[in-house]
């Protein structure tokens, strides 16, 4: 029987990893590669990817503790041990701080630790000219080059980027803390920078423009997460330990796996890359469930998809150049930036002849969590509610390709719904606006894992939804002004099903009319 193995779940310094021995993935040759790469260095990853784990693995490396990486991939790369002096600062204890001399604060006691190190000047006032004095002294009392690590980076300012006036004055007081690592720059021997979304190196970084992003680099595609090939390779017995605790074949469970946590990539050249965090804990709870959304959406993702008017269903396929996505924070016109850098949105294909990237949502377990966090703030219905009888009686009227009756379970359900408070007047706009029936079928659908897609082009208009199970494709037409059967007419008029005729599954055409008063299905009418 296979020893039992302990997941590092929420453990991200690498020495008590390699000390206490936890599960470790062998990224060091990547590492190594990273720390060789260039002085200044930026990389964004999604949250829980491991990120804090690659800044405590460098901080162990260029302090020279060549004891922890023994048997490790890095050990035949390096041949000439130094130890360096190291400041590494973790910003996410930086976030949550309602004004500019609150993250003054924080960031001079981040460093306090550090001046009792290296020593102060009480002329050292601002958390920049601490970081000054601090890079100094450590300079010149160990005769070495000074490698500055931070964490999180971007923590203080997501909260507040829908406040001008606080983001402005935060990004002032940020400016100022990174301007010495330029100033420095001889004395810096390197200098990494992580979190999770990008902003501009002039308005964030200041003068360091110097500062090479490696965020959709193909040679650091896997330097977070988890790889196909470390699955197969390093899990092995998990994937099979797992799969006998779930009453099913070692393959099925290879295959619910990827469904769930596969599916990112972080360059054009990407491997695919499982979500670390989710994958992990599923192994150490012994059960497929949806890890990465234990605390919820992110407050900052929910206020700007409220602010750019988003959307939600645009996440299903977005075709767009670089320039769209992988652009700085602060100049976002619309909320797809954030939605890539958060990883709600990730890298599915790329046309080397139009430079176009293919978006798209990663896996199962990002759909279902991010239709969850949404449900009530776009259509006032709380997830709990969903989930709890409709949902089962919903899939399982579908998979069974009865559409009446799973029409039947979702006009029961809507009917006896109470909607979350001060939701009366997008319920009253609804009477004329069929975007809010397609928000929540999509976000219904979404929640039970089913692909849907809505708005689809077509040679003849747009399909307003396109429901793909295992054995059928179901097209809906949602009308709130006119008849279920006019709506089934447009289906057949527009040749709404054509594309869909060659692929092998059976095809169901399925107007609807919606009641404005009550909300729910009034009327449905079926064909194939």
């Amino acid at each position: 029987m296979m020893t039992q193995r302990r997941y590092p779940i929420g453990i991200q310094t690498f020495s008590r990893i390699i000390r206490e021995g936890y599960l470790y993935i062998d990224k060091t040759d990547l590492t190594w590669k990273l720390a060789h790469y260039a002085t200044f260095v930026f990389m964004s990853r999604p949250r829980r990817f491991g990120k804090s784990l690659l800044t405590s693995t460098l901080e162990s490396y260029f302090r020279g503790e060549q004891e922890l990486f023994k048997g490790l991939k890095l050990m035949e790369l390096e041949h000439e041990w130094k130890s360096y002096p190291v400041i590494r600062l973790d910003l996410s204890t930086a976030k949550s701080q309602g004004s500019a001399e609150a993250l003054k604060a924080r960031l001079l006691l981040l460093m306090k630790p550090y001046r009792e190190l290296y020593g102060s000047d009480a002329d050292e006032v601002t958390p920049g000219g601490v970081m000054q004095g601090l890079i100094h002294r450590a300079y010149e009392r160990t005769k070495q080059q000074v490698v500055v690590i931070i964490d999180e980076y971007d923590a203080p300012l997501l909260e507040v980027l829908h406040d001008e006036q606080t983001m402005n004055d935060m990004r002032q007081v940020m400016q100022e803390f990174y301007s010495p690592l330029k100033a420095s720059e001889a004395m810096v021997r390197f200098c990494f920078i992580t979190g999770i979304t990008k902003f501009s190196q002039l308005s964030i970084f200041s003068t360091l423009n110097n500062m090479l992003n490696v965020t959709m680099n193909p040679a650091f595609s896997a330097i977070c997460g988890i790889t196909e090939q470390e699955l197969q390779s390093v899990m092995a017995d998990d994937i099979e330990q797992l799969a006998e605790e779930n009453e099913c074949t070692t393959e099925e469970m290879q295959q619910k796996l990827k469904q769930r946590y596969d599916g990112y990539h972080f360059s054009e050249k990407s491997v695919d890359i499982y979500n670390p965090y989710s994958l992990l804990s599923a192994f150490q709870q012994g059960r497929i469930a949806n890890y990465w959304f234990d605390t919820g959406t992110p407050s900052y993702l929910i206020q700007q998809l409220k602010h750019y008017k988003a959307d939600i269903t645009d996440v299903e396929v977005q075709e767009v150049p670089a320039s769209a996505f992988d652009q700085p924070t602060e100049n976002m016109s619309t909320a797809l930036p954030l939605l890539y850098q958060s990883g709600y949105l990730t890298i599915k294909d790329y046309d080397r002849e139009s430079f176009i990237y293919t978006l798209s949502l990663p896996n199962q377990e990002v759909r279902s969590g991010y239709a969850e966090g949404l449900l009530s703030i776009y259509t006032g219905l709380e997830p709990k509610d969903v989930q709890v009888g409709f949902a089962v009686k919903f899939w399982r009227a579908l998979k069974k390709q009865d559409v009446d009756l799973a029409m039947r379970e979702m006009q029961a359900f809507l009917a006896g719904v109470p909607y979350v408070e001060g939701f009366k007047q997008k319920l009253a706009d609804a009477a004329t606006a069929e975007r809010f029936y397609e928000y929540t079928m999509y976000l219904i659908f979404s929640m039970l894992n089913v692909y849907v897609r809505t708005q689809v082009k077509c040679f003849r208009g747009r399909i307003d939804m396109v429901v793909w199970m295992p054995d059928t494709i179901y097209i809906f037409e949602l009308k709130v002004n006119g008849t279920a059967q006019q709506a089934l007419q447009q289906i057949d008029s527009k040749g709404y099903a054509m594309p869909y005729s060659t692929d092998g599954r059976r095809v169901m055409k399925v107007g609807v009319k919606f009641n404005a008063d009550t909300r729910t299905p009034e009327e449905w009418a079926i064909a194939e």
